[in-house]
């Protein structure tokens, strides 16, 4: 009895939901794209800036 009040309270919540449009999905995916290849970037710039200066200083 609980499983049913349970899944009718889902079905409910999802049909009041407002979804993404296809246009707003491929937008957010680009942003996340770009972003993750900057830090990338971002972070194997420092990596390597610190490896080498941590290599000087080790000499």
């Amino acid at each position: 009895m609980k499983l049913k009040g349970f899944l009718g309270g889902i079905q409910s919540e999802l049909k009041n939901s407002t979804w993404p449009t296809k246009q707003e999905i491929k937008d957010s995916a680009w942003a996340v794209i770009v972003s993750m290849i900057l830090l990338g970037a971002f972070v194997g710039v420092v990596d390597f800036i610190l490896s080498r200066g941590v290599a000087l200083l080790i000499r």
